[in-house]
């Protein structure tokens, strides 16, 4: 799932839990928390042997959350595959970072790529163009890159978060 905590967007993974012992990956990184929440939407953390006391409040809409914590609000965003989708419709804004990696928003075919591997790309070309809800759209990167796998065929038909091309992006 994708998060966004005020400008910047995240990728989240729950990969385990058991009781309280949590094991999340953002953005590659992995975390283990021990996380109790509270009745009274207080949520008790401990990482990395530090304990942390987080105030969530929620939203009517149940995708908003603003937590408190050490004397500082965020406002964080639940982003569905309809978001992402639409998103990436817009082509990435400036202050998204391009990822390594090309994921498809939502199931949806690939109509026509327009790259081939070791391709060198600019800001702004288009890599693929998808085909979902009887629309189509194009995938644009928003960083030089060179295209280091592909993964998918013109036709294909694909899952939601399934990889459909490597990146390396140039710094």
């Amino acid at each position: 799932m994708e998060i966004q905590v005020g400008n910047k967007i995240q990728e989240v993974t729950l990969l385990s839990k058991d009781g309280n012992s949590v094991c999340v990956d953002i953005d590659g990184k992995i975390y283990n928390v021990d996380v109790a929440v509270l009745q009274n939407g207080t949520c008790s953390l401990i990482y990395d042997g530090n304990s942390y006391n987080a105030e969530l409040i929620k939203s009517n809409a149940g995708k908003h959350y603003r937590v408190n914590l050490n004397y500082s609000t965020y406002q964080i965003d639940l982003l569905d595959s309809a978001a992402k989708y639409m998103r990436m419709r817009k082509g990435s804004s400036a202050n998204q970072k391009q990822d390594d990696r090309v994921v498809a928003p939502m199931p949806c075919k690939i109509v026509k790529i327009y790259c081939k591997v070791g391709d060198q790309l600019n800001a702004g070309d288009t890599l693929l163009t998808m085909e979902a809800m009887k629309m189509q759209s194009n995938y644009k990167v928003s960083a030089d890159c060179e295209v280091v796998e592909i993964l998918v065929n013109e036709g294909d038909s694909v899952r939601v978060e399934q990889p459909l091309i490597k990146l390396k992006v140039k710094s």
